[in-house]
């Protein structure tokens, strides 16, 4: 038999070696059908014939593969622990996330302790109007240690008798957005107070409880905390702290049989437009820069970041179910996830931004989060410069070609690029990344 022939064989079985024995282990443990699992078996023999006759090994294999491992996620449900008598405490639930959770939740028979920064806010009068009798409504601000302990002791006396099964960690704020540079202190330190210090104190508050329940922590992060993406620093610097944390928190609570888990979404709209907030901290930012900063960047430059991010949200995805499915899914599966991603862009993103080199994945943020021929100021006054400059970077690829084997560069022209030496990373007429 041809070698080559034999390895394709070869590895093929071995697909289908250890396909078969995931299928046995979530088959046996489920109320599965055969009939669909009969259908997906032909589908695969097919495409693994396909795999086989049309395309390389490796490639074949690789998706073979995925092929499988899609099938078997989808054909084998995962298995669910029953609501009965259990008790979740969720953070942020004025709007987004948080109040579509609250409100689902309940109506699956859960005990749901839902906080609130306003108690007349609209999200918690709709909660209180659309929910049973055993939902409980509370007021916490996560940046003031006396709220926590209140709303632990409320938390202790609710559930007295079934104990608390799972926390949400969903309260979160971005206070505002725009170049690390630009950033007020004041908005690093109110995303690092409520997303990072208040969520690790409350999550340690209630540690005890949800030792002794053997339950759940589902912490809602947010891509921004894996990549460095523009115009988030302050709040990817905050999440990320905060799914770090989680990550210490999942490794030394597996022994206490407590299971944690994160979850990153993608873009969606949580909250309400409030126009004048962002025109307030838009003012508060003009108004706090120092003058030199201010006439690096520019005001016009300031402004179109302003607005790309607010017409930003207007795409945004005004349908929660895929995240609060997860955070369900996170609260009653058996075997939760470590980290949920939801959708193809924010994997797409995380795989770009880990494993491609820089230059490739820099672009790809900057073109995504940054409107297209948008520079600072700064940088369309040295448009000439910078094209000086390219020219005097070819000197020494064009000394090669004229003949000079050392690739040295007159003294007159190295003082020309010392005196010049300004580079801009963009120009008006051309893409920001």
């Amino acid at each position: 038999m041809d070698l080559s022939l034999f390895s394709s064989l070869w590895a093929y079985s071995s697909v289908w070696l250890f396909f078969y024995y995931l299928a046995y282990l979530k088959f046996s443990n489920s109320a599965m059908v055969v009939t669909p699992i009969l259908v997906y078996f032909v589908f695969l023999v097919i495409f693994e014939w396909l795999c086989y006759l049309y395309l390389p090994t490796i490639l074949g294999i690789v998706l073979f593969s995925s092929v499988c491992w899609y099938v078997q996620s989808i054909v084998f449900p995962r298995r669910m622990l029953p609501v009965a008598d259990k008790a979740v405490f969720i953070t942020g639930c004025d709007s987004g996330f948080g109040k579509v959770t609250a409100h689902k939740l309940d109506k699956m028979g859960f005990k749901v302790i839902a906080s609130v920064l306003d108690l007349q806010s609209s999200g918690a009068k709709v909660l209180q109007e659309t929910c049973s009798d055993t939902l409980t409504i509370i007021q916490m601000d996560l940046t003031k240690p006396g709220d926590i302990k209140k709303a632990h002791q409320i938390i202790k006396e609710k559930t007295a008798e079934t104990g608390l099964w799972a926390l949400v960690n969903n309260a979160g704020i971005c206070t505002y957005f725009g170049d690390a540079e630009l950033t007020l202190m004041s908005t690093y330190r109110s995303c690092m107070e409520v997303n990072f210090l208040g969520t690790v104190e409350l999550t340690k508050t209630l540690l005890p409880m949800l030792r002794s329940s053997k339950g759940r922590i589902v912490t809602i992060s947010s891509p921004a905390a894996e990549l460095p993406l523009p115009l988030l620093a302050a709040y990817g610097a905050s999440k990320a702290a905060l799914s770090r944390v989680m990550d210490t928190f999942y490794h030394e609570l597996v022994p206490w049989g407590v299971n944690v888990s994160v979850i990153l979404p993608g873009s969606y709209k949580i909250g309400t437009d409030n126009k004048i907030h962002w025109e307030t901290q838009y003012k508060k930012l003009l108004a706090s820069l120092p003058s030199e900063v201010l006439q690096e960047y520019g005001k016009e430059y300031i402004y179109e970041m302003h607005n790309f991010i607010l017409n930003a949200g207007k795409v945004a995805s005004s349908d929660l179910s895929p995240v609060v499915d997860n955070i369900i899914d996170a609260i009653l599966s058996e075997n939760p996830k470590v980290k949920y991603y939801d959708g193809v862009w924010p994997r797409l993103l995380l795989f770009i931004g880990h494993y491609l080199p820089h230059g490739i994945s820099d672009k790809v943020c900057k073109s995504v989060f940054q409107k297209a021929g948008s520079c600072p100021e700064s940088f369309k006054s040295g448009s000439t410069m910078n094209k000086i400059n390219s020219i005097i970077h070819l000197i020494p690829f064009m000394n090669r070609f004229s003949g000079d084997q050392n690739g040295e560069v007159p003294s007159s022209t190295l003082n020309n690029k010392q005196s010049s030496s300004f580079q801009a990373p963009c120009s008006t007429s051309g893409s920001s990344g």
